[in-house]
């Protein structure tokens, strides 16, 4: 066998083993009663332990060096490149720590919850320094391994050559011009629309939100949806597992749902001649939100697919003639900018704002400059001074997102990025399809999906995310995009 192809089959088992944990991680958050997180706990280290000792095995050490004498085309010498990436990640963090920071992260999950039921941070308090002392120690490997800093070796395990200097630079005119962009389109907007005619059980949402995943691509044959406390995509691209989480507002439920809908479009139209290797892979975690917030903020809540949405909802509550289920009506809702305090359901002028505020607390924390302890007190002066919003208590505040007890820290900043590439994107899909608003407003989703395949879900990881945007946008990742079109949306329409 040569040494490519005993490292494609090696890569195929641990694509196995880390399908497995998606599934098991998908029921920890839908299915799981909470007795069962110690158990679970250990099957997660054990399986991420298996999966990380094969990938460390001085074997494939040996073959990535044999590889490099082999003849290549392009994608199996991209995937030889994402195998190296993967495998020098991998070697630089010994596996007892791998399994240490598995069970750690799983208690802390459960103390989240916990906490923020009860709005209650010192429930979580000692978890989470025990997680972050785990990640700390890890970021010290990787830093020493891929000669970063602490915080840009966790970021480039996320976002693949991603720096903190090119994230402040993308940063900085954000953070320069969104406060005033508030204050201006606060001052603009005017009253708030109708309020909807009262609340759709939960049922008829899930319902509603399936037609709509289906009317966008979803192939309900290799997916499903179902309710977590936090909405997530996960899964694996021919078992795609999405949740939702539902409330009295249908409209803000089906955007979470047509959110994750983006994930699951670009994970299931991952090269198929590819899966279970590196190339096959989504590129990287900022062009996996791109694709979400494409879908959820370029076109869900865009002026035509209210009109497609309107007559959902009408026949959904009975009432055709309700002024708030008028396409104009539900467009004002779907573009409200408010000071909210909740990241996952910030309007897309904040959202930026609630981002820069983690990043800053998240790469605080692993420089050693913010303990735990003092995280509730520097989160409410960070959103007084970026939104202009103190929350009221810690389930409003530093206890709102699951991901640091999780031990996803470096994650932020990626959210942003994706923001800003979706709307590079999207302004080249409008330049590429000129009656995209009358596509959207017919429920005819086919010519997109196609542009998105072309250029970005079906190339995996091929190209580096900075040549995958030049070649899909003709231009390098900017800010200057996505400030464009929030002043055409919120100020020039």
């Amino acid at each position: 066998m040569s040494a490519c192809r005993a490292l494609e089959a090696r890569f195929r088992e641990i694509a196995d083993i880390e399908g497995a944990l998606a599934v098991l991680h998908w029921d920890q958050q839908v299915m799981m009663p909470p007795g069962g997180a110690e158990v679970r706990g250990e099957q997660v280290a054990t399986l991420e332990r298996i999966a990380h000792e094969r990938l460390v095995d001085p074997a494939v050490g040996d073959w990535l060096a044999a590889a490099a004498g082999e003849g290549q085309d392009p994608w199996r010498a991209a995937n030889l490149r994402e195998m190296r990436r993967h495998h020098l990640h991998a070697v630089a963090v010994p596996p007892d720590l791998v399994a240490a920071l598995a069970r750690a992260a799983a208690r802390a999950e459960q103390a989240w919850r916990r906490a923020r039921a009860e709005a209650d941070f010192a429930l979580m308090e000692p978890g989470l320094r025990e997680v972050l002392a785990l990640v700390r120690e890890k970021a010290r490997a990787k830093a020493e391994a891929l000669g970063l800093d602490l915080y840009d070796a966790l970021l480039d395990g996320f976002e693949p050559g991603m720096r903190t200097a090119t994230v402040d630079r993308l940063f900085e005119p954000l953070e320069a011009r969104l406060p005033h962009l508030l204050e201006q389109v606060l001052e603009r907007q005017g009253d708030a629309p109708p309020p909807l005619p009262g609340a759709l059980p939960v049922g008829e949402q899930k319902a509603l939100g399936e037609r709509l995943m289906e009317r966008l691509g979803f192939d309900f044959t290799r997916g499903r949806l179902d309710e977590s406390l936090h909405p997530f995509c996960g899964g694996v691209p021919d078992d795609i597992r999405l949740t939702a989480r539902y409330d009295h507002d249908v409209a803000s439920g089906l955007m979470a749902i047509l959110h994750e809908t983006g994930h699951a479009l670009y994970n299931g139209a991952l090269p198929r001649e590819w899966r279970g290797q590196p190339v096959g892979e989504a590129r990287s975690t900022a062009v996996h939100e791109s694709q979400s917030l494409l879908i959820e903020m370029q076109v869900c809540r865009s002026l035509p697919f209210q009109h497609l949405l309107a007559p959902r909802l009408q026949a959904a509550y009975g009432d055709p003639d309700h002024p708030a289920l008028a396409p104009g009506a539900l467009y004002r809702r779907a573009i409200r900018v408010g000071r909210g305090l909740i990241r996952v359901d910030a309007d897309e002028v904040t959202y930026p704002l609630h981002v820069i505020l983690r990043y800053r607390l998240e790469r605080a924390m692993i420089e050693g400059r913010l303990e735990v302890l003092d995280l509730p007190e520097a989160w409410n002066e960070g959103m007084a001074a970026l939104v202009g919003a103190v929350p009221p208590n810690d389930a409003q505040g530093c206890l709102q997102d699951i991901h640091w007890p999780g031990g996803a820290f470096g994650y932020f900043p990626c959210y942003t990025l994706g923001a800003l590439m979706a709307a590079q994107l999207a302004a080249a899909i409008r330049r590429a399809i000129p009656d995209l608003d009358e596509q959207i407003a017919a429920g005819d989703f086919a010519p997109l999906r196609h542009w998105l395949r072309e250029q970005i879900h079906e190339r995996g990881c091929l190209l580096e995310t900075g040549d995958l945007l030049l070649e899909a946008t003709g231009e390098e990742l900017s800010a200057t995009p996505f400030l464009d079109h929030l002043c055409a949306r919120y100020l020039n329409s």
